[in-house]
């Protein structure tokens, strides 16, 4: 049976990450990555050609898809024979925000994607610097549900740093990332050609499953002039202690963050070093 073009995709993707398959009982089955399996075990995920031209993927320890394609890299719309990564990005109704019936008004949103680029959630900005995250669902008009979690407080999508397909192409040419506490500043060092990431919802929210992405790299974080900037700067230290190849931390030397800093006229080499807790190897500017 000639098979489609994103069941052949997926095949090469499983065979890439080494996960072992086989193909039985009209569907490709695979090891259940998703949930910790190890082993040769083959039978946790079948993966089968759907009616209307797509692929039906079903865990049958998880119940459902979205772990494993999150294990793989891949959104629902990989899952067709031409992937529609975009389609979500930007549906009919766009402009919403939950804090709309308040009067507010989208004034920013901010794309969080996997390493191929698929969506993973998106987080909007209105007016009122209200932020409200959403996650992709084909099953609704919009494209979109309002959380990231289910009805017992699970997280449904990835933890992934934003700008992340950025981040990895900076890291294969040994380039400088530069990690701050919101999107706004990462735009702002982005538009003075630097590469730059943060996480979603703010200072607090940085963990080691971001970190992960950091390994090896030379990392420099801006941290905001205030108490929860110091703090939220700490945290990112802490998680790339042992990760990161050198982590350098500045402050703007106008203002409080990186966006502020740019908006008095500076350059990105007039940030203000304040700490160099894992300097860069053989730093002649830093004491042992």
């Amino acid at each position: 049976m000639t098979q489609g073009i994103a069941f052949n995709r997926m095949a090469d993707r499983l065979r890439d990450l080494g996960v072992p398959t086989k193909y039985g009982g009209g569907a490709l089955r695979a090891q259940g990555i998703c949930h910790g399996a190890s082993g040769n075990g083959t039978g946790a995920v079948a993966i089968r050609r759907g009616t209307n031209g797509s692929l039906v993927v079903w865990c049958h320890a998880c119940e459902d898809n979205r772990g494993f394609l999150d294990a793989i890299g891949w959104t629902l719309a990989d899952l067709n024979d031409e992937p529609t990564t975009e389609q979500h990005d930007r549906p009919a109704d766009d402009l919403w925000v939950p804090c709309g019936k308040h009067g507010h008004k989208r004034v920013a949103q901010y794309v969080y994607r996997n390493e191929r680029g698929g969506v993973v959630h998106g987080v909007t900005r209105c007016d009122h610097k209200c932020f409200a995250q959403w996650r992709p669902d084909p099953s609704t008009k919009s494209g979109r549900r309002w959380s990231l979690n289910d009805q017992d407080g699970n997280r449904l999508v990835r933890l992934v740093p934003y700008r992340l397909p950025e981040l990895l192409a900076a890291k294969e040419a040994d380039r400088v990332v530069w990690v701050c506490e919101g999107e706004k500043d990462a735009h702002a060092l982005v538009d003075h050609g630097l590469t730059a990431t943060c996480n979603a919802a703010g200072a607090g929210k940085w963990t080691a499953e971001h970190a992960r992405f950091l390994e090896g790299a030379d990392v420099t974080i801006c941290a905001d002039r205030d108490e929860p900037g110091r703090r939220h700067a700490e945290q990112v230290v802490s998680t790339l202690r042992g990760v990161a190849r050198s982590v350098y931390v500045v402050q703007a030397r106008t203002g409080k963050d990186a966006y502020d800093h740019f908006a008095a006229g500076h350059t990105d080499s007039e940030f203000l070093q304040v700490w160099a807790p894992v300097p860069y190897p053989g730093d002649p500017a830093v004491k042992a």
